[in-house]
């Protein structure tokens, strides 16, 4: 599942307007936290998710591995903040960040 260009253009400028749903911290990807990014990505398909690990290497397996067992892509990482997304099954237009109205 690899984005276009346009698509992380569109899933960035979109995802300007989030805030993080999601933080990880020392403890790194416990099944809890595995299960709240799966549920809120099936309910919102594009989440910020806030990473508070020191180091950079750290961060950067710990953006992989969580995109690797959701089965989402990372669409911009600045900071400690990912940009992740994953298509919904079943999108609600009312929970949706792509198909609720700016």
């Amino acid at each position: 599942m690899s984005l276009t260009p346009e698509q992380k253009k569109q899933f960035r400028t979109i995802g300007h307007r989030l805030n993080p749903i999601v933080m990880i911290a020392g403890n790194g990807l416990t099944e809890n936290i595995q299960l709240e990014v799966d549920r809120a990505l099936e309910d919102h398909e594009l989440i910020k998710v806030r990473f508070t690990v020191g180091d950079r290497e750290l961060k950067r397996k710990l953006i992989n591995e969580l995109c690797e067992i959701v089965e989402a892509e990372a669409v911009q990482v600045i900071g400690n903040i990912a940009l992740v997304y994953r298509a919904a099954k079943d999108p609600n237009p009312k929970l949706s960040n792509l198909l609720r109205p700016s």
